[in-house]
């Protein structure tokens, strides 16, 4: 969300991410695409309360806006994806060290927080809400002008606001991530939804047979992207 400079372009922001992000985060999904676990249209919150969801929708949306490269994260379910991270193993932190002390560190020290994402998300949410209905006409996060929201978000980028019990920057680390995640992963996990932005970026998915273009460096992949779940685009 930072100003300075010039925009890049989203295409080639998150053509250059993707070369480290799906290839994680495919794998670190797998369980979930092995149960099959396909987005169902009409999606309802597990997670998210009704104030939770309309946040999610409206902070998603400016992370990564619908413009004329493509759709948004909105637009791709991404807060479906990410209702779903914080409802599973993720947002509990399942597979975490969890015990203290706790104390400021480097990120490669790993995690330093007694609060699990959703416990983040859930404060941070509400502590977003709060600061807008004191200083925004009484209007929540998602009520206010997307030029309001950009700013707001990039406060929380640089840690600006002060709340309660979480760090609103850990807060906007966490959003931002996932929702990059949500906007690149397999639609299985819920975002994503039709491959758009595969096809966007020119990722072919997860076919299991390029050998016929392995003596071709350079050359552009003709097929449409395929899922983990076999649908394709």
């Amino acid at each position: 969300m930072s100003q300075t400079g010039k925009w890049v372009s989203r295409r080639s922001f998150l053509g250059k991410l993707f070369a480290l992000g799906p290839a994680l985060t495919l794998s670190a999904y797998a369980p979930l695409a092995a149960r099959g676990a396909v987005p169902a249209p009409g999606y309802a919150p597990k997670f998210c309360t009704k104030a939770e969801w309309a946040f999610l929708n409206a902070a998603c949306e400016r992370l990564i806006p619908r413009d004329e490269n493509g759709p948004g994260a909105a637009d791709l379910g991404v807060p479906e994806f990410i209702d779903r991270e914080l409802e599973g193993a993720f947002g509990h932190a399942t597979t975490w060290y969890m015990q203290g002390p706790f104390a400021p560190a480097v990120a490669e020290l790993g995690y330093q927080s007694p609060f699990t994402p959703r416990e983040v998300y859930r404060a941070g949410i509400a502590a977003v809400d709060s600061h807008c209905l004191r200083h925004f006409g009484n209007r929540s996060f998602s009520q206010l002008p997307a030029a309001t929201q950009d700013a707001i978000l990039t406060d929380l980028e640089h840690g600006a606001l002060n709340f309660d019990s979480v760090s609103s920057k850990s807060f906007f680390d966490f959003l931002l991530q996932n929702t990059k995640e949500g906007y690149l992963a397999d639609p299985v996990h819920g975002g994503n939804r039709h491959m758009e932005s595969w096809r966007m970026i020119g990722f072919p998915g997860t076919r299991a047979d390029y050998l016929d273009w392995v003596d071709k460096p350079g050359a552009r992949y003709p097929l449409g992207p395929v899922g983990l779940a076999g649908s394709r685009s």
